[in-house]
């Protein structure tokens, strides 16, 4: 679904996968092109795994920390990625503190790809200032695509509100 949304082609694109896991959603924005897809994961084991891979791979445009993702967003260059995958466990109510430390990481037109097991509508996501530009669920997954506000919503939000 993600990758419908997105296209085929990432050229340039710098992505961040703040909670790799697996590291499929990095990988696959490398193979459409981006020109950078860093990958977090804090447990050593994936971290290694995943270095294996893109090792095997020959990825150059992917490179792995094993990091806390909240530290490592916290710490990081604004407006430094154009699209950040936010996959966190679903158990460890990171959803908002995730979506905090990501938010100011976005360039201008980023994206920000949530996963989650409850939807995020717009009242969810306006206190980080970011909008529901597309939203799907399969099964018991909620996936979620957030940009920042546009020209136009800031008007009808100022249309709403007066």
């Amino acid at each position: 679904t993600l990758f419908n949304w997105l296209g085929q082609d990432l050229t340039g694109w710098r992505c961040l996968d703040a909670f790799a896991g697996s590291g499929a959603l990095g990988f696959e924005a490398a193979s459409r092109g981006a020109a950078q897809a860093t990958l977090l994961e804090r447990d050593r084991r994936l971290a290694d795994n995943l270095r294996q891979l893109q090792a095997r791979l020959a990825a150059l445009a992917v490179q792995v920390a094993c990091a806390d993702a909240l530290t490592w967003m916290r710490q990081a260059a604004p407006q430094s990625f154009e699209l950040i995958f936010l996959d966190p466990p679903f158990d460890a109510e990171l959803f908002e503190p995730a979506l905090e430390a990501a938010r100011p990481l976005l360039a201008p037109r980023g994206l920000i790809y949530l996963e989650a097991d409850r939807a995020f509508d717009a009242l969810a996501v306006q206190p980080f200032g970011l909008d529901v530009w597309r939203h799907a669920k399969a099964g018991a997954v909620h996936y979620h695509l957030l940009r920042l506000p546009t020209a136009a919503t800031r008007q009808s939000d100022t249309a709403v509100t007066l």
